[in-house]
């Protein structure tokens, strides 16, 4: 138990190190290039914070855990809305771009629906693996044209009022490096946080799916939640919001699409995460949903409200699946 707590606390530290440098890395990286910052948010960031999520689900799947692999990824994204942009916007009411409204909502809703069409028979295939990851495919081609229209319009302004700027090649290369670096150190401190978190749960004897859902989740959410804070309190929140909208996004389709690959009869469910906790974790997104557009923010109160509705849900889980 001891060296449990150890490894809990070692990747928690790293967690903190690395998001610091992800986000000032890659906050910088955008301002160099005129990209708008929430695209480094809904795609470097987004991924590179999501990557615990598939070394759990890769290793999951290999050993036939498709609950703890699924749970992970359900479990992941209620966190991720409820408690994590809950906290963000109890901190500072969180003001939210067009571009989010009327594209990122819309995909994360409908990765959310297809994940729980796919699983409806309790099972999801390598060909189900396949059609999620075309789809997360289409929408990072997506995401970059967008980017690159956003940037060839945020340069030619810039250069109408202050002429073309010189960035330098090593300059770019420089916070392209620190930017990796975080999401590197990130990675590595989850795997710890998790194996520790993990390893103090199976001395408790309760079941994968109640692991995935609860203590894999939050463990593998801690890297959305430490860089959303220190998004917040450096005032990058264009970062914070792509960075848990992208990740909710590509946690369905990409990683998730990726593990349904690794075992050969696909992944196998239990009726608990087929008929609750999947559309537990769509019924979330549906209520965040216009939670969102109102106003085009989310206010302290409604997050105050979204972090008392993860305690409702988590109280929930204790008190049935433990």
């Amino acid at each position: 138990m001891a060296a449990d707590i150890l490894w809990f606390l070692a990747g928690l530290l790293a967690l903190v190190a690395g998001a610091e440098v992800m986000v000032r890395g890659g906050s910088t990286l955008a301002a160099h290039l005129g990209i708008s910052p929430i695209v480094v948010g809904l795609t470097v960031v987004s991924i590179g914070t999501s990557l615990p999520e598939l070394a759990v689900g890769v290793v999951a799947a290999a050993e036939g855990s498709g609950a703890l692999a699924v749970g992970n990824i359900a479990g992941t994204n209620v966190v991720n809305l409820l408690l994590i942009l809950g906290l963000s916007a109890a901190l500072v009411p969180l003001a939210l771009e067009q571009r989010t409204i009327r594209a990122e909502l819309p995909m994360m809703a409908a990765a959310a629906l297809l994940l729980w069409l796919l699983a409806a028979d309790g099972t999801l295939t390598r060909t189900d693996g396949l059609i999620l990851v075309l789809c997360a495919i289409v929408y990072t081609v997506a995401v970059v044209n967008g980017a690159r229209r956003e940037s060839r319009a945020t340069r030619e302004q810039y250069d109408v009022q202050f002429g073309a700027p010189e960035i330098p090649g090593r300059l770019v290369l420089t916070q392209l490096a620190i930017t990796v670096t975080g999401i590197v150190v990130v990675v590595i401190g989850a795997e710890w946080l998790v194996d520790g978190a993990v390893g103090i749960a199976n001395r408790w004897g309760v079941s994968d799916a109640f692991i995935g859902l609860t203590v894999v989740a939050i463990g593998t959410s801690a890297p959305e939640l430490v860089t959303t804070v220190i998004s917040t309190i450096r005032g990058n929140r264009d970062i914070a919001v792509g960075n848990l909208i992208g990740s909710s996004i590509y946690n369905i389709l990409l990683i998730l699409g990726v593990t349904c690959a690794v075992p050969a009869n696909g992944l196998q469910l239990p009726s608990s995460l087929v008929n609750v906790d999947i559309p537990i974790m769509v019924a979330v997104v549906a209520v965040c949903v216009p939670i969102f557009i109102t106003g085009r923010r989310v206010s302290r109160a409604e997050g105050i409200a979204m972090v008392a509705a993860y305690i409702v849900y988590l109280s929930y889980l204790i008190l049935t699946q433990a």
